[in-house]
């Protein structure tokens, strides 16, 4: 059975897991949360009855209090010492503990993309993976992109493109778009399109977006 705990990338392609013997699909996985929610909302899938009779378990707590341990981790080049519970996941280390919020919070199931950060160059849903699971790794947010006042390609494509709306979503489709363009994607729109679908946006600026990824390649492709 694949480990529900391992980190499924952002951006991975719709259609085809690229591990798929080894973990779960991102529709696999929503779709298992999604039915047991329902079961449970309906009660045909009830809690046991141990941790339903359990003191340890109170009404709106998800379990008794788990010890901290301490975490170092390296986000946008420096290094920060931590006390975390095992269980916190990195997207809430970087925003409640880091105070790095550009990083959003959307579902929190690894469906919408508001979460995405680079982790070793790679894109990874922040909210499907734990903090503890990234010590020794180089995480980048999209307050690590830019140099001082110079702005990183990929976020110079996406103003001038005016790849945003409400804008919640783009940090996370920025930092989807950068890894995007370091992986061995096609040069079409629909590569960018398919590249790019592990990211939502519900302003529908998906247009601006894909032209602002590919203004963004041709870039680094003239150097």
């Amino acid at each position: 059975m694949s480990d529900p705990k391992r980190p499924l990338p952002a951006g991975a392609r719709c259609d085809t897991p690229p591990e798929e013997e080894s973990t779960l699909s991102r529709r696999e996985f929503v779709g298992t949360a999604v039915a047991g929610g329902a079961l449970l909302a309906s009660g045909l899938l009830a809690p046991s009855a141990a941790d339903a009779a359990s003191p340890n378990f109170p009404p709106g707590l998800d379990g008794p209090p788990v010890p901290a341990v301490p975490v170092t981790l390296q986000v946008n080049g420096q290094t920060h010492a931590l006390e975390l519970e095992p269980r916190v996941t990195l997207l809430d280390a970087l925003r409640e503990h880091l105070g790095l919020s550009g990083t959003k919070k959307g579902c929190d199931l690894g469906q919408c993309g508001a979460c995405t950060v680079l982790v070793d160059g790679r894109r990874v849903n922040a909210c499907l993976t734990l903090a503890v699971m990234q010590r020794g790794k180089a995480i980048t947010t999209i307050e690590g992109l830019s140099r001082g006042e110079t702005l990183h390609p990929v976020q110079a494509a996406f103003l001038a493109h005016d790849g945003f709306q409400c804008g919640y979503c783009t940090p996370g489709q920025i930092m989807s778009a950068v890894g995007f363009l370091s992986e061995p994607w096609g040069t079409s729109d629909a590569d960018i399109r398919e590249g790019l679908c592990g990211n939502l946006c519900r302003c529908g600026a998906y247009p601006n977006i894909v032209a602002a990824v590919r203004e963004a390649r041709g870039q680094k492709a003239g150097g």
